[in-house]
């Protein structure tokens, strides 16, 4: 795993991602805003927190305002990866009323979504209590992975890999598809790559198999508490374990007493909900 200090994301890697956003959203205008609002009216709006959430994603709702209205300002009250509590102010926009209306839901949906992530990660994160690193998946919403990312490390979590060119993993199908977990350890290090190696062991025996193997890092995936019990006694001081499959927030305090060094959560960026946020507009 790398650890990935925290800092706010290159633009370069949102910019395109939120002018795509915008675009699907205006398709040829939006008819309401262009009829009802003045051209030259100003406004004020506040993002607000409605629950208590983990702040991510504040730059990319900025960059959908600021995409429409160059001039817009957004003064943070927060920060990314800060806790806001319900009714806490997040940001202050500014700027033009018809482009602040129109990338209000673009803006939001980034926020929202991102803000939720982030939130249920640091749930993961406080429930685990130091006693194991939590770490994502490549279970991103497609395209939005590098933020999808960003929202763990504001949670506080861990990321694994970015992308299958991102360290070597043997998981199950790729075990039924070789002659075996040895075979595929050996094709790994015969290609060359200077990266550890980590397998997937859905049992006990897998799990012999990848120790005799030399790996560097043991992913057990959906076994009883017994059996990732004797998984981890049986790997330490040989690999580092991952806990993988079924990890949920009522789990965690459990698995996370087990002494493996990682469990992965798929949740945090498949199925963690939308944080319930708000923009409240006004006449400037």
């Amino acid at each position: 795993m790398k650890t990935v200090p925290f800092a706010p994301l290159d633009p370069a890697l949102y910019r395109e991602t939120v002018r795509r956003a915008l675009a699907e959203d205006l398709g040829w205008g939006d008819l309401t805003t262009d009829s009802v609002i003045g051209e030259k009216q100003r406004a004020r709006g506040v993002l607000i927190a409605k629950s208590r959430l983990v702040v991510a994603g504040l730059d990319i709702a900025a960059e959908a305002f600021m995409q429409l209205d160059p001039g817009a300002k957004v003064a943070r009250t927060l920060q990314d990866s800060d806790t806001a509590e319900p009714g806490g102010v997040i940001a202050d926009v500014s700027g033009y009323a018809g482009p602040l209306l129109t990338a209000e839901r673009t803006a939001l949906n980034f926020l929202q979504q991102l803000s939720g992530m982030a939130t249920l990660t640091r749930r993961f994160v406080d429930a685990a209590a130091g006693r194991v690193t939590v770490l994502d998946t490549r279970k991103t919403p497609p395209t939005l992975r590098a933020l999808a990312k960003y929202a763990v490390r504001c949670g506080g979590g861990t990321n694994h890999r970015s992308g299958l060119d991102d360290g070597l993993m043997i998981k199950d199908n790729h075990i039924r598809l070789s002659n075996g977990i040895r075979e595929a350890v050996l094709a790994l290090r015969e290609a060359g790559h200077d990266m550890p190696i980590e397998v997937e062991a859905q049992s006990l025996a897998q799990v012999d198999e990848a120790l005799a193997a030399g790996v560097d890092l043991l992913m057990i995936d959906n076994m009883t508490l017994d059996d990732m019990r004797e998984a981890i006694r049986r790997a330490r001081g040989r690999a580092k374990v991952e806990i993988s499959g079924g990890v949920t927030l009522e789990r965690i305090d459990e698995l996370a007493g087990l002494g493996a060094e990682y469990v992965s959560v798929g949740a945090l960026t498949h199925s963690a909900p939308a944080a319930d946020i708000s923009f409240e507009i006004e006449r400037a």
